[in-house]
């Protein structure tokens, strides 16, 4: 695939940023949030994630009931969640620089698109509407309106058993010449984002949570982050040449390994 025909490409930029959505750009999962709140539970949900974790389901079974459990309105369950979920309160600045330095945001999730536009553009802005979104979809259920109770069902993006295999987004920029290819971000936090972790140039992983455990596990190098503070200070001295993704990955995966030592 050539670069011009890669969404991300247009401008022919020196680095692109794709980033997970739920827990990561917003400080809470939408989807745990409906699946907690209007779902078949908690204690299920986090069962399933464990299980996916630990190789004992896929993610799409897991994330299909999650999304199955939930009755509710599709209408209603994004007035739920504008009500509800906030976002990382330093992401709005960050995307602000990335726009003004040719650095295209791209939320790769494994949400479902209508929620994801619909919580961008009430928590960023109309600006929103210009960052490219690859995720899930939602259709109709039983000949009924998504609107209606227990109406609206989960269209995965492809057949993976992740339901949506964020790695075959990111491949054709990964294989581009080495005089077109971009350098590569992700920041992730969960199950969703295993699939992206190898991908990329250097991964944030979210400080706590189970794209971590996964990291260490798979001795994927990767650089820790509490909130897009931390991401906007690295990013901005890569693309600066003050330092570059190679010693960030290095030293952020020996700073974890080293504190973790030191607490056991």
């Amino acid at each position: 695939m050539s670069s011009s025909t890669l969404p991300a490409m247009k401008t022919n930029p020196k680095h692109i940023f794709f980033t997970d959505f739920d827990g990561t750009i917003t400080l809470r999962d939408s989807n745990d949030f409906l699946t907690d709140n209007l779902g078949y539970g908690q204690v299920l949900r986090k069962q399933g994630n464990q299980d996916v974790l630990h190789d004992r389901m896929t993610f799409r079974d897991s994330f299909r009931g999650m999304m199955d459990s939930v009755k509710t309105p599709y209408d209603k369950c994004i007035q739920t969640l504008l009500e509800n979920i906030k976002l990382d309160p330093h992401f709005k600045e960050f995307y602000t620089w990335c726009s003004a330095n040719n650095v295209p945001v791209v939320v790769l999730s494994s949400g479902m698109v209508p929620i994801i536009r619909a919580l961008l553009v009430h928590l960023v802005g109309p600006e929103a509407e210009n960052i490219q979104i690859v995720s899930n979809d939602v259709a109709s259920r039983d000949g009924k309106s998504i609107n209606e109770e227990g109406g609206w069902q989960i269209v995965f993006h492809d057949d993976s058993h992740f339901g949506h295999d964020k790695s075959l987004e990111i491949r054709p920029y990964h294989q581009l010449q080495d005089n077109e290819r971009p350098i590569m971000f992700y920041a992730g936090d969960g199950v969703s984002d295993l699939s992206a972790a190898k991908e990329t140039d250097l991964l944030f992983a979210k400080k706590g949570q189970d794209l971590v455990s996964y990291c260490v596990r798979e001795d994927v190098p990767f650089t820790e982050f509490e909130d897009f503070s931390t991401i906007l200070s690295t990013v901005k001295q890569i693309v600066a040449g003050s330092t570059d993704v190679n010693h960030v990955a290095a030293e952020g995966y020996e700073t974890f390994k080293r504190n973790n030592s030191l607490k056991n």
